[in-house]
C-alpha cells in the first residue's frame, strides 16, 4: 500500500473533523478569489472606460457621481448642461476632441446613450454586424445588450424613462437596431448607442421642428416686407403719375425744350422720395439680415458636433446635453481646461484619473479588510488541519508503531502526516476556487448590468498562488504532527500496549 492509500485511509476515518479543515479552507480561498477577481476585474474595467478620456464636463455637482454616470455608468448625472455653451469649448486649442453624450432612457437596464459618430472612435470600438445610425431612432448595440436579450438587425425595442427598468415606457417611439459592436472589454458592452437627435425627440425637443418654426416665422415676416415694398411701390408710382401731370402742365407753358430737363427733376424727386420711405427699422432688419446671410455662407460643413455662431443665432438654446468626454491636445491642458471651466463657466469639469483614485481610496479600506479575514480564515483552517493531525496522532500512534516494526522508515512515517495535512487543504483549496467562480457568477445574474463586466469563469494566474498560499498553511500545521510521528518509538509504544 502505498503512501497516498494510507492517506486516503487516515482521512475517510476520521471525516468530521476533515470535514471541518475543508470547509474553513475553502471558505477562505473562496473570499480571497472572489475579492481578487473583483478588483482585478474593476480596475480593467476603470482604465478601458477612462484610456481615451483626459476631462468630463458636465453640470456642477459631486464630480466623482459625473465619472461614475457618464463613464461607468452606474450612478445618476448631476444634471444637464447647454449645447450651445458645451459647443463653445470645442474651439480650446488645448482640445483635440469633445464628444457629447446624452442620458434618460434605458432599455430592460441597458442605458440608452445619445451621441455621435466621434464616439466610436474614443472608445476603439467596431462593428460585428450592420452598420452606424444614420437618421433618429437607430441604435447600435453593445455585444452583452444584443446576446443577453436575442436582438438581431432590424429589431425594435422602446425605451423606458430614466435609468429605471420599471419606468414608463415610450411605446410611440420605436428605436431599431442597424448595427451590433463587436466585444470591447469596456462598459459600452452593456450599452445601446444612437444618435443626439433621438433623444431630444423622444421627450419631446425637436431642434427641427423649432427650426421650421423660425423658418415660418421668418417667411411671414418676409411678407410682411413684401407687402410693405408693394404699398410703397404704389405710393411711388401714384406720386411718379402727379409729377409726370405737373411736368405734362410745365411743357404747355415752358416748351418742349424743358421737358427733358423737368424729367431729370422728377427722377432725382423720385429717387429722393423712395430713400426717405425706408424706416430706421427697416434699414436696421436689412443690415441684420445681411450680416446673417453673411455669417451662414462662412458656415463649416464638415463636423456634425461643432455647429458655426450662425448657427447659434437660429437654434434652440434649450437643447442640453449631459456632458462632454474631452480628449486633450497637449498635456499642458491638465492645469488649464479644467480651472478655466469651473471658473469661467457654468458647466464643472472632473478629472477620471483623479476621481477614480479617489474612489480607490474609499474602497481600498473595505477590500483590504476583506483580504485581512480571509486570510484570517485561512489561518483558522491551518489549525483545524493542525489539532485534527494532533488528535489523530495520539489514536494511530499504535499503527505508527507496527508500521515501524514492519519496515517503515521514520521519513516515511514523517512524509505520511505531511502529505495528510496537504491533501485535506489542497481538496480546501479546490473546493474554494469552485466557489468562488460560482458565487461571482451568481452575483452576475442576479444583479444589475453593471456586475456583468466581471468574468466569472474566467482563470487568473493569482488563482493559483493562493492554492499554494492554502497548501503550505496545511503543511505548516502539519510539521509538529509529523515530527512526533518522526520520534515513534516502538518499543516504548508497543511495551505500554
Amino acid at each position: 500500500m502505498n503512501i497516498f492509500q494510507l492517506v486516503w485511509k487516515n482521512i475517510t476515518q476520521q471525516w468530521g473533523s476533515t470535514l471541518l479543515s475543508i470547509i474553513l479552507t475553502a471558505f477562505g480561498v473562496a473570499i480571497l478569489v472572489s475579492i481578487y477577481i473583483t478588483s482585478d476585474t474593476f480596475e480593467k474595467q476603470l482604465d478601458n472606460n477612462s484610456k481615451q478620456v483626459d476631462l468630463v464636463v458636465g453640470a456642477k455637482g459631486s464630480p466623482l457621481q459625473l465619472i461614475l454616470s457618464t463613464l461607468y455608468h452606474i450612478d445618476n448625472p448631476t444634471g444637464n448642461i447647454k449645447l450651445a455653451e458645451a459647443e463653445k469649448l470645442k474651439e480650446n486649442p488645448f482640445i483635440e476632441t469633445a464628444v457629447p453624450i446624452s442620458l434618460g432612457d434605458n432599455f430592460k437596464g441597458h442605458r440608452i446613450i445619445g451621441t455621435d459618430t466621434s464616439y466610436m472612435g474614443l472608445y476603439e470600438l467596431s462593428l460585428a454586424e450592420g452598420k452606424l445610425w444614420a437618421k433618429s431612432f437607430e441604435i447600435v448595440l453593445g455585444s452583452e445588450t444584443a446576446r443577453k436579450h436575442q436582438l438581431k438587425l432590424g429589431d425594435q425595442i422602446h425605451s423606458a424613462h430614466g435609468l429605471a427598468e420599471n419606468a414608463h415606457v415610450h411605446d410611440e417611439h420605436p428605436f431599431t437596431v442597424v448595427g451590433i459592436l463587436k466585444p470591447s472589454g469596456s462598459v459600452v458592452d452593456n450599452l445601446i448607442l444612437c444618435d443626439l437627435q433621438s433623444v431630444w425627440d423622444v421627450h419631446g425637443i425637436s431642434h427641427d421642428d423649432h427650426d421650421h418654426e423660425h423658418d415660418h416665422e421668418g417667411h411671414n415676416h418676409a411678407h410682411d416686407d413684401h407687402d410693405h415694398d408693394h404699398d410703397h411701390a404704389d405710393h411711388q408710382h401714384e406720386e411718379h403719375a402727379n409729377s409726370a401731370a405737373a411736368n405734362a402742365e410745365a411743357h404747355d407753358h415752358e416748351g418742349h425744350d424743358h421737358e427733358g430737363h423737368n424729367h431729370e427733376g422728377h427722377n432725382h424727386d423720385a429717387h429722393e422720395h423712395q430713400h426717405a420711405a425706408v424706416s430706421p427699422a427697416d434699414a436696421k432688419q436689412a443690415a441684420n439680415s445681411e450680416q446673417t446671410d453673411s455669417i451662414v455662407s462662412e458656415r463649416p460643413r464638415d463636423n456634425v458636433f461643432v455647429k458655426s455662431i450662425a448657427e447659434d443665432v437660429v437654434q434652440d438654446h434649450s437643447l442640453e446635453i449631459t456632458a462632454l468626454l474631452v480628449k486633450y491636445s497637449s498635456p499642458a491642458a491638465i492645469g488649464v481646461v479644467p480651472k478655466m471651466i469651473n471658473q469661467s463657466t457654468s458647466m464643472q469639469a472632473a478629472s477620471p484619473a483623479l476621481e477614480t483614485a479617489r474612489l480607490f481610496s474609499l474602497l481600498g479600506v473595505g477590500i483590504d479588510s476583506l483580504e485581512i479575514l480571509a486570510y484570517v480564515i485561512m489561518i483558522i483552517a491551518g489549525l483545524s488541519v493542525f489539532i485534527s493531525l494532533y488528535n489523530a496522532l495520539k489514536d494511530r500512534k499504535y499503527d505508527l508503531a507496527i508500521m515501524r516494526a514492519l519496515g517503515a522508515s521514520k521519513v516515511k512515517l514523517f512524509a505520511l502526516l505531511l502529505v495528510e495535512g496537504l491533501v485535506i487543504t489542497t481538496i480546501g483549496g479546490l473546493l474554494g476556487l469552485l466557489f468562488g467562480h460560482l458565487g461571482l457568477y451568481y452575483i452576475s445574474t442576479q444583479t444589475s448590468q453593471s456586475a456583468d463586466i466581471i468574468q466569472a469563469f474566467s482563470i487568473y494566474s493569482k488563482e493559483w498562488l493562493i492554492l499554494l498560499t492554502a497548501c503550505l498553511i496545511g503543511v505548516i500545521a502539519s510539521v509538529i504532527p509529523a515530527i512526533k510521528a518522526y520520534n515513534t518509538t516502538i518499543s516504548t509504544i508497543l511495551g505500554n500496549k
